[in-house]
């Protein structure tokens, strides 16, 4: 008869559960690689016992060192900005920002409930209205109060999106043509050329003329500024996209080309089965890489055709001269650059996905 040792049964339960605990943790590296928070990861490590001293240093150059960064400018930043004096004003330092933005936090707030006060007595009196047998003259009237800073960073967001997914659905296919096809690619290849360098400057006046000549009445599902923006947004993001997208095609192994025409897969299933899989690491950094054009471009697209959001935001500051006008416009220079960033965080989440699904 074997006697069992229960303090080596209990050291491998502990093992087990310690290799458990690190798979996990690295199975969320992945995740949190994606959303910005890799420095969770030796965190955890080092609080299962796994080297402590080496992780530290991990989370020191993966927090610590951005986060002094960050620091040190804004140092600077308030130390240097007083000396910079402009027709405004002195350049407002951090503390004067952060004013600024909680009193646009705080404006909007107001907004929100003049609106919603507007649509209740609104519908207050259609109530009272229909109580007294004149259903006829209930009215569904728009609110029109300025918008607030939250509805124009909503609407340049809106807007962007609306564009990109334009590109995308163009650009792709277009790629893949390019990227099987030589003659497809001789085709494009002119066109991508001459009008990927055009700045949204020079699209923007084409744009408007058209949309004005052809979106006539200005009371369809889309206002006219907001097409304006969205197409602009369109003709300059859709290139990085296109060029990836048929680069990352052309560059599939000729072998699983052959193997397809052996299979006699049809276009559909060569396309989806082995195209598109293979293809996707490179497509989806054209689609990061366009949506970053897309929401530079948009903004100065509302910047000069003074359409809703963002913006028209900084310009109207810009124009306004008054002595926070320097300080709201910081605040929106910082608000553009924090949703670029997490539009390419949204995008590098979706590309990990994908690339995982296709991989399974």
């Amino acid at each position: 008869m074997t006697v069992v040792d229960p303090d080596h049964l209990d050291t491998k339960h502990k093992e087990a559960r310690r290799a458990a605990w690190f798979t996990r943790i690295n199975k969320a590296d992945a995740w949190f690689t994606v959303l910005g928070l890799a420095w969770l990861t030796p965190l955890l490590k080092a609080a299962a016992g796994d080297n402590p001293r080496g992780q530290m240093r991990d989370v020191w150059r993966l927090l610590g060192v951005p986060l002094l960064s960050i620091i040190i400018f804004l140092m600077l930043w308030a130390a240097l900005a007083p000396r910079v004096v402009t027709s405004l004003g002195a350049i407002p330092g951090p503390v004067a920002v952060w004013e600024q933005a909680v009193e646009l936090n705080a404006d909007a707030i107001d907004k929100r409930a003049k609106a919603a006060m507007f649509h209740d007595r609104l519908d207050q009196r259609n109530a009272r209205l229909i109580e007294a047998g004149r259903a006829d003259e209930v009215k569904q009237i728009a609110y029109t109060g300025a918008p607030s800073y939250y509805d124009q960073i909503w609407t340049s967001i809106k807007t962007v999106f609306f564009g990109f997914l334009v590109a995308s659905v163009v650009a792709i296919p277009l790629g893949i043509a390019a990227g099987l096809s030589p003659t497809a690619n001789a085709a494009l290849n002119p066109l991508i050329q001459i009008f990927k360098p055009v700045s949204p400057l020079a699209w923007l006046p084409i744009v408007t003329m058209v949309v004005s000549a052809v979106y006539a009445t200005n009371d369809g599902m889309f206002s006219k500024s907001f097409l304006v923006s969205a197409i602009t947004v369109t003709l300059c993001s859709l290139w990085p996209t296109l060029i990836n997208t048929a680069l990352g095609v052309a560059s599939i192994d000729r072998d699983l080309i052959s193997v397809s025409r052996v299979l006699k897969m049809g276009p559909y299933a060569k396309i989806t089965k082995l195209v598109l899989p293979s293809a996707l690491p490179l497509i989806f950094t054209g689609l990061r890489l366009s949506l970053g054009v897309g929401w530079m471009v948009l903004i100065a697209a509302e910047m000069l055709a003074q359409n809703p959001g963002l913006g028209k935001f900084v310009w109207d500051e810009f124009q306004n001269g008054s002595s926070q006008s320097l300080a709201r416009i910081i605040v929106a220079v910082l608000t553009i650059g924090i949703i670029g960033f997490l539009l390419d965080r949204v995008m590098y989440a979706m590309q990990s996905f994908f690339t995982f699904s296709a991989q399974r």
